[in-house]
């Protein structure tokens, strides 16, 4: 298992980590590059959300073995992530978090007893 936890200052120091972490993970085994750009894209939605609208993060951890991606984001607010349905209106934002759920197998999210809480999420690769 290769494993990155130090709390990124914004996603593309998030997405380095990860393109490092899978340049590790992968080195023994075979992959497409849209497994990448799907970790690449979902890793940035997490970090840029709760820079964005959570408080910043507080927490990030980056895990990777021969069967996936896990990645771990804690982040200063208590309230869920929203959708928007299409034609709601014409503001940006509500689209990332439908497609982190569609990209990913799992996804739990967890408020933490202090404050805030953690996003979990695993893409097979």
């Amino acid at each position: 298992m290769w494993r990155t936890g130090l709390v990124p200052v914004d996603a593309a120091e998030a997405r380095r980590r990860v393109t490092d972490l899978l340049g590790a993970a992968m080195e023994r085994m075979s992959t497409r590059d849209t497994v990448v750009a799907d970790a690449l894209l979902v890793t940035s939605e997490l970090v840029t959300n709760a820079l964005r609208h959570a408080g910043g993060v507080t927490a990030f951890e980056a895990m990777a073995d021969r069967v996936g991606l896990r990645l771990v984001v804690e982040d200063a607010s208590d309230a869920l992530p929203t959708t928007k349905e299409p034609g709601e209106d014409f503001t940006p934002g509500g689209y990332g978090w439908p497609m982190v759920c569609r990209l990913a197998t799992s996804v739990t999210v967890s408020l933490l007893p202090s404050g805030g809480k953690r996003i979990q999420v695993f893409l097979p690769l």
